[in-house]
């Protein structure tokens, strides 16, 4: 249990997560938790950088991610669960690293451009424009080494290491450590509609909470191969929804394969595939679902506040090296 390396990763708290995030990356972190010494962030003050006017929505949604990461197998013992807004040393971190990146190279961080182009701010909050400047904070601030992250989110972990690089050539320690972006197998995963990722803004998305009848209705309303018109029909596996949900989450892939060969041949109807990708996910999100169920919210506040509290004591140990670094420290 000594000297792990620290791995840190979060969500944003702007509703339940879905498959898509199980696969990208909720599966991962039981794993990692058991070899790694890992946080888990709700980055509810990142999701206020674009939701700031509907802060509602991100309160009522902290303690669901936390119910989805309980219910998944992320264990509080093994793992700290924290939210970000109560640990105020991110904050005041931000501000000193503000000071090291210009307005220009924000602006030209690739990740930061494209999530401004998708949202189509008409006029960009500076909260947003320096989320990469707070997300420096999260990580130095816990002396993250491993940031589980797609390749979209390179720029971001480069951007945290100039500013590291920087604070430390300039206040001449070297009490900031450089983080390295952990690139999982697992891709993104398809909406069910075949159009774009899974998400819970565009509604495409099978929920780790949804009721047995919800999952049944979105498995049967997924997309196919439009030219599959009869059963007897030759079919198109490649693009088609089913069959890249069976990928991800059936287990018996020699059927998986079985199938794809009927499906491509003709003789296989999209309702038979359907029904065998609803069995599939029904037996995986049961168990999730009742444990899910299972938790009061006593008790996952109760996993917040421990979290969080240990979290706060690393954080602000953090906090204190880097203002004695500066040299402002003036009580200590």
């Amino acid at each position: 249990m000594e000297n792990r390396k620290i791995i840190l990763t979060g969500d944003r708290p702007t509703g339940k997560l879905h498959l898509g995030h199980y696969v990208g990356s909720l599966v991962s972190r039981v794993k990692l938790q058991h070899s790694y010494d890992q946080y888990v962030m709700v980055a509810d003050i990142q999701a206020l950088t674009d939701y700031f006017e509907n802060p509602q929505r991100i309160a009522d949604n902290i303690l669901e991610v936390v119910a989805d990461y309980v219910s998944v197998g992320i264990d509080p013992e093994k793992t700290t669960i924290f939210v970000q807004s109560h640990i105020p040393p991110l904050a005041e971190l931000t501000m000193y690293y503000m000071n090291l990146v210009t307005v220009a190279r924000l602006e030209r961080n690739p990740t930061v451009k494209n999530e401004i182009s998708m949202r189509q701010f008409e006029s960009v909050p500076a909260g947003f424009l320096c989320y990469p400047v707070s997300q420096t904070a999260d990580i130095t601030a816990f002396k993250a080494e491993l940031i589980p992250v797609g390749e979209d989110q390179l720029p971001m972990i480069e951007q945290t290491n100039e500013i590291v690089r920087r604070f430390n050539r300039l206040y001449k320690t070297d009490c900031l450590k450089e983080a390295e972006a952990y690139i999982g197998k697992a891709g993104r995963l398809t909406g069910i509609d075949g159009k774009a990722k899974a998400s819970k803004s565009l509604n495409n998305a099978i929920f780790l909470s949804d009721a047995p009848e919800v999952i049944r209705e979105k498995v049967f309303s997924m997309f196919t191969d439009p030219s599959h018109i009869r059963v007897s029909d030759p079919g198109k596996v490649e693009g088609n929804v089913v069959f890249t949900y069976l990928d991800a989450f059936c287990e018996d892939k020699e059927e998986v394969e079985s199938l794809k060969q009927q499906y491509r041949k003709g003789g296989l109807g999209d309702t038979k595939i359907k029904a065998f990708l609803n069995d599939v996910l029904q037996n995986l999100l049961k168990p999730i679902r009742e444990k899910r169920e299972s938790l009061s919210k006593k008790e996952l506040l109760e996993i917040c506040r421990a979290g969080t509290d240990k979290a706060l004591k690393v954080a602000e140990c953090t906090l204190r090296e880097v203002k004695e670094a500066i040299g402002i420290n003036i009580f200590n």
